[in-house]
């Protein structure tokens, strides 16, 4: 494997300081001279640094709102606003943006002129360039001592790094995007991989990770599906409850984004307008926040680019203030993502300068400028002189700013992380990688199966198509490979990417196992899929994998700024795909894709289909066990698979008149639907009982069914619960989950599944605003998927109207009981 470059290593040790006792003399001091006391002293004399611990704000007795109150009585205007602002170094302006418009936003900082006023953050320290972890952990501790000896105060900068499918630094672990989390439907299974991905952040000097996502997919043309859980609110409030769960638990302070409505964008463009009502903000795209900030307690959250029905949401304090602070009670810091406060002036026009756009910023609730200093600079400490934003306003910021630093310890203890001196940090241990490779098993959907899966011992197998030789096939565009690492290809990948046809051979070492790309993922080209046809009809057996590559702002076909046009397969992968099933040869579509793509005839006639939306690095390991039947699959559609590609937007979340009708031409049905997914062995479903037909507005329905395996090997069956409301105040989806349960089963073995749903889940906003319960009839279903549920009840919800709030119960209850032999 290449050794990384050391660009970002060089750029922090270049920036920090030299002349700092070490670790040795530090140790040598008296026992009343503490390790912080020795790395600042010396400086300490010369700058007024204020390291003792006789003052308020260095008190750990105290509580962490009295230390921040403290501290900011005695701060200078520009060392408060210091605070609110992070620094990129290393950032590029050279066109290979990793954030939008960087190349005309990135200037470079004077931290000789910066530092001795203090500082707020530093932005992606790992995630900028190929860093050795270890390397990177020393420079960067380097880095803190100078901030700290810099100005009077010794305040550290929190450190804040990309965490989206896993640590995005060099030789770090790199899980499933979050759509393959999705067609998990298992948070525990989440939760475990936050952990672990919090743990490696933290092990290398990171507090802040900037995930998850928690944008519902409205139209799957826009670039970032992959990086979203899917379609469903309650699906993505709940693997982000997960996720955040994990991620606070290893003391990484977790990023909720994009709030609120980037998902909605017109025709799926990236950064486009929102034009959403008011209905559709409340009761789709901003539960899974509330969820979260309810449920797993985050402390930050970063804006949207996007403007809501004309009004930026960076500078929206209906938003970022009334709903998310007044209404829900979050206590934490409100980031800007990257470059979006300057945006005001430059993209949205609603402010006439950098100034106007910080204290507008400030104002709805913004607290930190992201990734570098702009206009929570200069043009704001200008902003506060001239009275267009109060000192006060900036206090406030400062306040949640500073608790956060306090309670992760900065003030108390900012010295380098125990790994850095050790001198050697692995951020992709064997323990992460059996983690990744169990989510990607899980991930894996099984579309479509005639019989032919698993493979039993094929003696020649054909794998066609431009993704089976692509290392990089199986990571999104916020992987470190594909984020960064394409940008410096002497670095190597820094983790092991196995091509799926490596790994086929590797599963099946019996079998010839033969290679043709057919064409390129978007270029094209139709002159090899000749020779890829000729190659089909030779084998017993084609592996056609096609997809997407990820890449940023147009270097892909998925990806932050890789919006589709249609969802027509990119390039010329349609031709090449109906080329191979003309040949004859039974063929397994296999799809390593950012998001779902029409699919032509393959549901008609391909032997099987299997759905891998960038599984990570043991991605191609999975796809081949499920393959050859050493792992049944059981994952399931995070979102629908269109069935033509220019019916968008469109999810399975629609009224009836935004399904199928006999007065548009355009049929918006899916191919496959919400929740699809085939395993390789059969569950029967039976005995539906419900406890009482009837419950009031404020009560709750009680319902059971008997799920068993009849195969002849373990499986997991996802049992899916589906609200159809037939009659309401306002127009309802005529299907909507309410709540999901896995059920892994040996074979022969059953369970009764009962669930208690409160009535409180059938909530809606009406037609005032408020979020309420109507009484009337509803019908609860069980479902293999959105569109088909065999099992359904109907149930009658009596009394007054009930207006509810973000205390409602959000979730149902469930219990299982064994009834036959042991479940796994």
């Amino acid at each position: 494997m290449s050794e990384p470059v050391t660009d970002a290593a060089y750029a922090m040790d270049a920036a920090t300081m030299t002349d700092a006792p070490t670790e040795r003399e530090a140790d040598t001091m008296t026992d009343a001279q503490t390790k912080r006391e020795a790395d600042t002293m010396t400086d300490a004399q010369t700058t007024g640094v204020t390291t003792t611990t006789d003052v308020p704000w260095r008190d750990r007795s105290l509580p962490a709102g009295v230390r921040a109150g403290a501290l900011i009585a005695e701060l200078s205007l520009e060392e408060k606003i210091a605070q609110l602002y992070g620094i990129w170094i290393g950032a590029s302006d050279d066109g290979a943006d990793v954030a939008p418009h960087q190349h005309d936003m990135s200037s470079a900082v004077d931290l000789d002129e910066l530092l001795p006023k203090g500082l707020g953050q530093i932005t992606r320290a790992f995630g900028t360039a190929p860093v050795d972890a270890a390397v990177g952990a020393r420079s960067l501790a380097r880095l803190q001592e100078r901030i700290v000896a810099s100005s009077r105060f010794g305040i550290p900068a929190l450190v804040h790094e990309e965490c989206l499918a896993g640590f995005a630094a060099y030789g770090a672990t790199a899980y499933p995007v979050p759509l393959s989390w999705g067609a998990t439907f298992d948070p525990e299974l989440i939760e475990q991989m936050a952990r672990r991905i919090g743990a490696d952040m933290r092990s290398v000097g990171v507090h802040q990770g900037l995930a998850p996502v928690l944008d519902v997919v409205r139209d799957a043309r826009w670039g970032r599906v992959e990086e979203t859980m899917g379609e469903d609110p309650y699906l993505v409030g709940t693997l982000g409850t997960a996720y955040v769960r994990g991620l606070e638990a290893s003391g990484i302070v977790a990023t909720l984004k994009h709030f609120v409505g980037y998902s909605a964008s017109r025709a799926g463009r990236n950064l486009a307008p929102v034009s959403v009502g008011a209905r559709e903000l409340a009761d789709v795209l901003l539960p899974p926040f509330e969820m979260v900030v309810r449920d797993a307690k985050p402390r930050s959250v970063m804006n949207a680019y996007t403007d809501l029905d004309g009004v930026p949401t960076a500078a929206d304090g209906d938003l970022l203030t009334g709903v998310l602070r007044e209404t829900w009670g979050f206590e934490g810091t409100v980031v800007a993502d990257y470059f979006s406060v300057a945006f005001l002036e430059t993209l949205h026009g609603t402010a006439g300068d950098l100034g106007e756009a910080a204290a507008a910023a400030l104002e709805a609730g913004i607290d930190v400028e992201l990734p570098t200093v702009h206009a929570f600079g200069e043009p704001l400490v200008r902003a506060v002189a001239d009275g267009r934003v109060g000192e006060e306003v900036v206090d406030r910021a400062l306040r949640r700013v500073l608790v956060q630093k306090i309670e992760a310890g900065l003030l108390d203890d900012p010295a380098a992380p125990a790994a850095a001196a050790q001198g050697t940090v692995d951020l992709d241990p064997v323990e992460n990688r059996a983690l990744a490779r169990d989510i990607a098993e899980q991930a894996i959907v099984l579309l479509r199966n005639d019989g032919t899966l698993p493979l039993s011992a094929p003696a020649r197998i054909a794998v066609i198509g431009p993704t089976a030789d692509d290392p990089l096939a199986v990571l999104g565009c916020y992987a470190f490979p594909t984020h960064v690492g394409v940008h410096h290809p002497a670095s190597g990948a820094g983790i092991e990417l196995p091509t799926l046809v490596d790994a086929l051979r590797a599963e099946f070492p019996a079998a010839e196992v033969t290679l043709a790309s057919g064409t390129s993922i978007d270029g094209g080209e139709t002159h090899g899929i000749a020779d890829a046809v000729v190659l089909a009809a030779s084998a017993d057996v084609v592996v056609l994998a096609l997809g997407d590559r990820a890449g940023l702002f147009g270097r892909g076909t998925s990806g932050e700024g890789c919006d589709a046009e249609t969802l027509d397969l990119p390039g010329a992968q349609a031709a090449l795909l109906e080329a191979v099933l003309d040949a004859g040869t039974p063929t397994v579509l296999t799809m390593l894709a950012g998001r779902p793509y029409v699919l032509g005839t393959a549901p008609e006639r391909a032997a099987g289909i299997v759905q891998a939306f960038f599984p990570g690095e043991e991605g191609t390991r999975a796809i081949a066990a499920i393959l050859s039947g050493r792992v049944n699959p059981s994952g399931r559609l995070p979102v629908s698979v269109p069935a033509t590609p220019g019916a968008q937007p469109s999810t399975y979340l629609a009224s009836t008149l935004a399904r199928r009708s006999e007065v548009s031409n355009i049929d918006p049905t899916a191919r496959y639907p919400f929740g699809h997914g085939l395993g390789y062995t059969s569950f029967a479903w039976s005995d539906l009982r419900v406890e009482s037909a009837e419950a009031t507005t404020g009560g709750t329905v009680r319902m059971s069914l008997i799920i068993e395996n009849l195969g002849d090997r373990a499986g997991a069956d996802v049992v899916q619960l589906y609200l159809h409301d037939p009659v309401a105040s306002v127009v309802r989806p005529v299907q909507r989950l309410v709540g999901f349960r896995r059920v892994e089963l040996e074979p022969g073995a059953s369970v009764r599944l009962g669930v208690e749903v409160p009535a409180d889940l059938a909530a809606f906003t009406g037609r005032d605003g408020r979020r309420i319960v109507e009484p009337g009839s509803l019908v609860l279903g069980f479902g293999r998927s959105s569109a088909d549920l065999p099992l359904q009840a109907n149930v009658e919800l009596v009394g007054p109207v009930r207006v509810v709030d973000h205390t409602r119960a959000l979730h149902p209850v469930w219990a299982s009981e064994r009834i036959g032999p042991d479940p796994l």
